[in-house]
């Protein structure tokens, strides 16, 4: 069984109750128990702890557990100081993200600390120190914030100079996909606040190289989505997105034109069944389409449809990617396509309306 984590949320949940606890006794303390977001009790170990009349400082190791996870190993750490202002001020420090972007949970302009983890701050130094008669200023820091922050999707998301502060349950499940999808979903947000009418989809870099080049695209508007393509079209319904071009390698879509929704090969591989079928609908004589079949990879179809006058096969592709996305939909998007080579020649688009709104 896989062995689960804890959150930067958390670690710095943690680190603040261990801080009031040692301000107000003004004492060094080895251990603090927090309940976690989920109900859950946790005990921490603390590391660098300094107190004094007016100041506490200590720190927690971030364990993630068995998640691939690029914070795994951090130290987090909070310091409390005496204010002038009653009440409690939370605020980031070295390691500790802006947000820059609209459509985040934080708005921008402030350190990118979540609202949950925020809320489990105030909760447990409110519970400790004396609030209504003496302010105090809560700062969480991560000195390797700002280089581990350039290995995650934050600079993408409008998170600058660190990382975030996160978890709405406090634990990390050991589940990458998970953690990759919900970045999706975050980019999903941005790019809708960002007043886009048009979202762009698309599964690597030649897409988004395309867009940008070739359709002036705005970069507000495009996600990679990788092989999600599915998640991601259900999440555009789910969030009242009324209009997306999916852009991708012809490899890729022509799964989605069979019905395949996550295009990873663990999934499954209809790439060359789903090519010949098509070549021969379009007039492709048995010996093309066995000579398809018989192929490697579905870039290699490129040139053989063209030397054979059947470049329609990739309009019919694009079409029927467009049919089977809205279908899994339930139509309430209005959906493109554009299909791509290796080298992002345009192979097949469809429909052409849709495309020339998307500027």
């Amino acid at each position: 069984m896989l062995r689960k984590g804890v959150t930067t949320g958390a670690c710095a949940q943690a680190a603040a109750k261990a801080c009031a606890l040692m301000l107000a006794q003004k004492e060094i303390i080895e251990t603090v128990e927090v309940q976690l977001p989920n109900g859950e009790n946790k005990e921490f170990t603390l590391l660098e702890q300094k107190v004094n009349k007016d100041y506490a400082r200590c720190g927690v190791k971030k364990d993630a557990g068995d998640e691939d996870d690029v914070t795994d190993g951090i130290k987090i750490y909070c310091e409390i100081r005496k204010a002038s202002i009653k009440g409690i001020s939370i605020k980031g420090g070295k390691g500790v993200g802006i947000v820059t972007k609209h459509g985040l949970a934080v708005p921008p302009g402030e350190y990118a600390i979540n609202p949950v983890p925020r809320k489990m701050i105030l909760r447990n130094v409110s519970e400790i120190l004396p609030i209504k008669k003496q302010g105090f200023v809560v700062e969480i820091s991560v000195p390797e914030g700002e280089e581990i922050a350039r290995k995650t999707y934050n600079p993408r998301l409008g998170i600058k100079g660190g990382i975030s502060i996160i978890g709405t349950t406090g634990i990390v499940e050991p589940n990458s996909i998970d953690a990759y999808k919900a970045s999706l979903s975050l980019e999903l947000n941005i790019a809708k606040a960002n007043g886009n009418k048009v979202i762009n989809l698309c599964s690597g870099y030649i897409g988004e190289r395309v867009l940008r080049e070739r359709f002036k695209v705005s970069k507000k508007s495009i996600i990679k989505i990788g092989d999600h393509v599915g998640f991601m079209l259900e999440e555009c319904v789910r969030k009242h997105i009324s209009n997306v071009v999916l852009v991708g390698h012809i490899g890729k879509l022509v799964k989605v034109a069979a019905g395949m929704f996550n295009t990873h090969s663990k999934f499954g591989d209809a790439r060359l069944e789903t090519l010949a079928a098509f070549a021969a609908s379009c007039g492709a004589k048995r010996e093309l389409v066995n000579k398809i079949l018989n192929m490697k990879l579905a870039e290699e179809t490129v040139e053989v449809l063209k030397k054979n006058k059947l470049e329609v096969t990739f309009e019919r592709i694009a079409e029927r990617v467009v049919q089977r996305s809205e279908e899994l939909c339930g139509g309430k998007l209005k959906i493109a396509c554009i299909l791509l080579s290796l080298k992002g020649e345009i192979l097949g688009t469809a429909p052409k309306d849709l495309l020339e709104k998307n500027k």
